[in-house]
C-alpha cells in the first residue's frame, strides 16, 4: 500500500513486505556476521534461499574476514526473490557508537545506494534499517534516513526509484511526520 512519494515520485513510502518487492534490488538490515538472523535479515535469507547465504560465506571467506563493518553494504543474488539483488548493510546500535549513530545510519543509506548506482540499477527498495533490535529511534531514523537518500539522489545518480518499505502502517506515518525531504 503506497503512502506518499517524495522528490517528484523517485521515493516511494509504502506498507507491505519486502521480500515481495519487485525491484532491481531490496537492503537487508544484515548483522556484521552476514549469517543471517531474524527480523528482515531471517525473512530476506529465508525467501531467497541458500544461494545468498553461499554468497555472504563467500564474502566473509574473501572479503569481510571479520564481519561487515557498520554502516558498510555489499551485494549478492537475489536467489529466490523477486529482487535481482540483495545489498546487505549493517546499521548501527543505537547507544553501541559513541554517539556516531546518525553518520554510521546515513552511511549504511548512501553506501547501499551507491552499490545501486554502481551496478546500474534502477530502482531499490530499504526496510527502516536499525530501528528493530538495534533500537534507533524511529523518528531520528527517518531525519536520518531521508536526509541521506535526498542528498545521495540530489547528486544526479541514475536511479530511478528508492522505495522505503514499512511493514506496520504505524512505523510509515512515523517516518512520514519525520522525515526531511
Amino acid at each position: 500500500m503506497e503512502l506518499d512519494t517524495f522528490l517528484d515520485g523517485r521515493v516511494i513510502v509504502k506498507v507491505g513486505d519486502l521480500t515481495e518487492e519487485e525491484v532491481d534490488a531490496i537492503v537487508n538490515a544484515a548483522n556484521s556476521t552476514l549469517m543471517g538472523g531474524g527480523g528482515v535479515d531471517g525473512a530476506i535469507h529465508g525467501k531467497g534461499g541458500p544461494e545468498i547465504m553461499a554468497e555472504c560465506r563467500r564474502i566473509r571467506e574473501t572479503t569481510h574476514l571479520n564481519g561487515l563493518p557498520t554502516g558498510e553494504a555489499v551485494i549478492t543474488t537475489g536467489g529466490n526473490l523477486p529482487a535481482k539483488y540483495v545489498i546487505h548493510t549493517v546499521g548501527p546500535i543505537y547507544g553501541n557508537e559513541h554517539g556516531r549513530e546518525a553518520p554510521l545510519l546515513a552511511n549504511a543509506y548512501t553506501h547501499s545506494l551507491g552499490l545501486a548506482d554502481e551496478y546500474g540499477l534502477a530502482s531499490i527498495a530499504f526496510p527502516s534499517i536499525s530501528t528493530g533490535v538495534y533500537s534507533y529511534p524511529k523518528h531520528e531514523a527517518a531525519a536520518v534516513a531521508s536526509e541521506a537518500i535526498s542528498e545521495f539522489l540530489m547528486a544526479g545518480p541514475s536511479l530511478q526509484q528508492v522505495r522505503l518499505v514499512f511493514f506496520h502502517e504505524g512505523d510509515a506515518k512515523i517516518f512520514m511526520k519525520h522525515q526531511r525531504f
